[in-house]
């Protein structure tokens, strides 16, 4: 009978809906963004050069913490805080140079950062290097979350893993290179960013401008929304202030502190860099089911004890309090980017800059340095022990987030 085989409209949009899904799924998995996906690997592998090599450098150039902490702020200035000029230039002109040359510009300075002659010339090469770093994200960033209308948490979340498995990865390497050839001949290990950034080249369209009319600027979006995005970046710069206040001066307390190896001191780093891959994929699926909201509350309060956890034992249990720690610290990351975008969804480029890189950025120039300083005086450990009750305040900031705010 035909009525048996005839379908409502009903029926034929519950059984339209898986296929549409697998389609909506497999379109983040389009050859553009895995190359932007792996352009991310790559130019984060190699922005972990200046924490892994932290402890040669300050032995090579007779650093105290104070001056270890103002290395990294000048990294972060140029990888972080410099984005949000990169963000403003991207969605002016339509480029992937940024990519390319980003790319090869952070490979090549950061390999060569044991090459200074002076702490002058080491603040340069890492400023520099981090300007590259800088040039990549805003503009791929957006580039990726466009890839998908209906699950960009999911994009998101997959583009930053694949930064965080780069970042995760170059700390071994950089301590293997150095064992092998010394920090004299490191320049020697750029040779991979300028292969993949010539592939790059060759293989990444040019990118879309997201369907705005023009390369114009418009500040109205963000007069609009200052108020929740002033809101983001502060949890954002805070977030950071933990992150980095622990990745910066890790190698350094390990080696120190604890009497680690290098080569122990940088697995312990790539532990804590591969957390934060699980935690962008985790995050960003998690928030596309309860909302961003309630993934940063859980973030901020839940990762406390794992931190405590890793300050206050030692051996495999502390290592696992240090993992579980960053995985529920980073839960946010591609959260707040999404949410961030959503409210100026006409300058993605520049949204992602100022809650990605600029608060990033802000957190290492403003507050490494100082606790650098504040090291020299009670050690690593107790400014460790300060740096993880921050969280707290993240919390209650949180709570402030708009009830119906989304990751996606």
């Amino acid at each position: 009978m035909s009525t048996s085989t005839v379908e409502s409209p009903a029926q034929a949009s519950v059984s339209a809906t898986p296929s549409a899904s697998a389609v909506a799924s497999t379109a983040i998995l389009a050859g553009p963004f895995l190359l932007l996906c792996f352009g991310h690997f790559a130019v984060d592998f190699y922005s972990s050069a200046v924490a892994t090599l932290q402890p040669l450098l300050a032995e090579k150039y007779a650093l105290t913490l104070a001056q270890v902490g103002a290395l990294s702020g000048v990294f972060m200035f140029g990888s972080a805080v410099m984005q949000l000029f990169f963000g403003l230039l991207s969605d002016r002109v339509h480029s992937r140079l940024f990519v390319v040359l980003g790319l090869a510009t952070a490979g090549v300075f950061l390999s060569s950062l044991g090459v200074a002659n002076s702490y002058l010339m080491l603040l340069a090469i890492a400023l520099i290097g981090g300007m590259g770093v800088a040039a990549f994200h805003p503009q791929s960033t957006s580039q990726a979350a466009a890839h998908s209308k209906t699950r960009r948490g999911l994009a998101v979340a997959i583009f930053i893993a694949a930064g965080m498995v780069g970042l995760s990865l170059g700390p071994s390497y950089f301590s293997t290179m150095v064992e092998q050839i010394g920090l004299e001949g490191l320049p020697l290990a750029s040779i991979p960013a300028l292969i993949i950034s010539g592939f790059l080249l060759w293989m990444l369209p040019a990118p879309s401008n997201g369907g705005s009319s023009g390369p114009s600027f418009n500040w109205e979006p963000f007069r609009r929304e200052w108020k929740p995005l002033l809101l983001h970046y502060a949890i954002v710069v805070l977030r950071s202030v933990v992150h980095l206040g622990i990745a910066q001066f890790l190698t350094l307390y390990l080696y120190r502190e604890r009497g680690f190896t290098l080569r122990q001191a940088s697995l312990w780093l790539t532990v804590f860099f591969a957390s934060s891959a699980i935690a962008s994929l985790t995050g960003g699926s998690l928030a596309d089911r309860i909302g961003g909201r309630r993934v940063v509350l859980i973030s901020m309060i839940a990762c406390i004890p794992f931190l405590a956890l890793f300050l206050g034992t030692t051996g495999w249990l502390s290592l696992t309090g240090l993992f579980l720690g960053a995985i529920i610290l980073l839960l946010t990351n591609p959260v707040i980017i999404v949410m961030a975008q959503d409210l100026v969804p006409e300058q993605a480029g520049t949204a992602s800059a100022l809650v990605m890189g600029f608060g990033w950025g802000m957190a290492g120039i403003t507050f490494i340095p100082m606790l650098g300083w504040i090291a020299d005086h009670v050690g690593l450990q107790t400014v460790f022990w300060g740096v993880i009750a921050l969280p707290v305040l993240g919390f209650l900031m949180a709570l402030k987030l708009p009830k119906e705010a989304r990751a996606s």
